[in-house]
């Protein structure tokens, strides 16, 4: 069961990563990253610790992808 949660915490955050919102974009991506997946967390079983480097690691390689993505064209 906890598996469960904590797959659908991943998913809830990737797919708040991916959203743009202009309140969002000042922030640095692994700070948003990890305050969406230590809220996340946090909800899914008190695992806010947890959620909040998933969320860091998450939306840096999200981030690295776009750049990557944008210098090549």
């Amino acid at each position: 069961m906890k598996t469960r949660i904590l797959i659908a915490s991943l998913l809830l955050s990737a797919s708040a990563l991916t959203a743009p919102a202009p309140a969002q974009a000042k922030l640095p991506p692994c700070a948003k990253g990890a305050l969406i997946g230590g809220v996340v967390g946090h909800f899914a079983g008190h695992h806010a610790v947890a959620g909040a480097a998933v969320g860091c690691a998450g939306a840096a390689i999200v981030h690295h992808n776009r750049h990557r993505r944008h210098h090549r064209r």
